[in-house]
């Protein structure tokens, strides 16, 4: 079948790749762990299963197996610079943590706790945190674990403190460099990250300031029942993080290299390569850590064994925090990432996806329409898949062409594939990261979900935008 041919593909042959691929999706992370009992099909298969079936589509309908095989390899190259920058992400997140930056942050974020202002602050701190480290679980199992412990202590209103933690720690997820899901939300669309960040910063900024406000407000609206504060906690995390490492101003100096290069539009691997380097040199100068110790960290990543400073048993809320970064720490990331781009490329020899959206969402004849489709499918993908990576490559690849065909920046696609994917799942009862943030804070979703402020403002504020045509960058042409 030659190159002219595809346009004559049938409808239906265009569908059937993701008719397989939906069905397993619903029977395999749906039906297998809620109605069956048994364990979730692995995302990775899902997808290889279904490159398998669309492979195999391709060659019955007449298809060679080389132009197959160009178009696989056509869609790995595109998206192999982006998976050199998650191989960064890990390395980064390890010498920042073996630098000491990230424990300094988090030592002094405690300290500023106040249980006065703690709602406010429940929401801030994450921020911070998820921010500088790029995961918002990682926030809300350490820095969460600690607030809540503190709003606890102080009979503080239980819900809105899990709601401020797991929305303060979803907006560093967001909007971090060393996000993987931000990463693979401007991959996906094929724009640069930085670009792709300071798209987010028009519906995720208003929101968190929106947010903000009313955090303040409940403060006296539901103030904590007791001013006394058990300390315990904090004092022994506090004293375990002072015991691994050592603390000074020049620590800094590896976050300051990510902002200036992010404000500066530096390009972004040989950013955050050159402060995974400082940060290596700041360890050995100012941290108990030898040579041996540095490249154990930039192959495997920290792990607190290494600190034979520590006066005692380092406890495992810190373990879980410290012990991770590395290149292989985004490694099912990675290979996930591959599988999705694979079968990607397979469906992409009929041009399905862009033909798809095209005929099923003909109705827009605007582009504030072409948005409110994209920011609906997100929604959806990410409802049913319950994972951001799958959200941004389905989504990102159906919605590219139809973006450029209404000249809007595709800046725009890959915001809202976060504004209505990633800012959703935590207020979603049946994807894994509500059943983790309701488990690891210990607070019901039913009791928590209403005052995660930032993601219910984030779905009001991202199609407000669309419809005023704020922020959507008419004007500006795609690179």
């Amino acid at each position: 079948m030659t190159q002219a041919s595809e346009k004559n593909v049938p409808f239906i042959h265009l569908l059937l790749p993701i008719i397989f691929l939906t069905i397993l999706i619903v029977y395999g992370l749906i039906l297998q762990p809620r109605l069956f009992n048994q364990p979730a099909f692995p995302l990775e298969i899902v997808f290889l299963l279904a490159t398998v079936f669309s492979a195999a589509h391709l060659l019955i309908i007449g298809y060679k197996w080389e132009v197959i095989q160009h178009s696989i390899v056509k869609k790995l190259a595109k998206g192999f610079p982006a998976v050199l920058i998650l191989f960064a992400i890990g390395i980064i997140i390890g010498t920042w943590i073996v630098s000491g930056t990230i424990p300094m942050l988090i030592y002094y974020g405690i300290k500023l706790v106040d249980p006065n202002y703690m709602y406010i602050l429940a929401f801030i701190v994450p921020i911070i945190f998820s921010t500088l480290t790029g995961t918002s679980w990682g926030s809300v199992g350490t820095i969460g674990a600690v607030i809540i412990g503190v709003a606890a202590s102080v009979n503080a209103h239980m819900g809105i403190t899990a709601g401020a933690i797991v929305g303060g720690a979803y907006f560093g997820d967001k909007m971090s460099p060393l996000s993987d899901t931000t990463n693979l939300a401007s991959m996906a669309v094929e724009i640069d990250l930085y670009d792709h960040i300071r798209s987010m910063m028009y519906t995720t900024v208003p929101s968190a300031i929106i947010a903000a406000i009313i955090y303040f407000a409940l403060g006296f609206m539901y103030p904590p029942q007791s001013g006394d504060l058990n300390g315990s906690q904090i004092s022994d995390t506090l004293q375990s993080i002072g015991s691994i490492f050592n603390f000074n101003i020049f620590l800094l100096i590896p976050p300051i290299i990510v902002l200036y290069g992010s404000l500066r539009k530096m390009a972004t691997l040989p950013t955050l390569l050159t402060s995974s380097i400082i940060s290596c040199i700041l360890a050995l100068i100012f941290q108990d850590f030898g040579i041996k110790d540095i490249m154990e960290t930039l192959k495997s990543g920290f792990n607190t064994n290494m600190a034979t400073s520590a006066t005692a048993e380092i406890p495992e809320r810190i373990e879980m925090l410290f012990n991770r970064g590395g290149l292989f720490e985004l490694n099912e990331v990675i290979v996930f990432t591959l599988m999705v781009l694979t079968f990607i490329g397979t469906i992409d020899v009929t041009d399905a996806m862009p033909r798809i959206v095209n005929k099923v969402f003909a109705f827009t004849k605007t582009r504030s329409a072409v948005i409110l489709s994209s920011l609906v499918s997100a929604a959806f993908t990410n409802s049913i898949t319950s994972n951001q990576s799958a959200t941004s490559f389905i989504v990102g690849d159906a919605f590219k062409k139809r973006y450029d065909q209404f000249k809007i920046s595709r800046r725009v696609l890959s915001r809202s594939i976060e504004d209505y994917g990633t800012m959703i799942e935590s207020i979603v009862p049946w994807t894994a990261t509500a059943l983790f943030m309701s488990t690891t804070l210990g607070v019901a979703f039913s009791d928590y979900w209403h005052w995660q402020l930032l993601s219910l403002i984030n779905i009001v504020v991202a199609p407000t935008l669309a419809i005023l045509g704020i922020g959507c960058f008419y004007e500006k042409q795609n690179k």
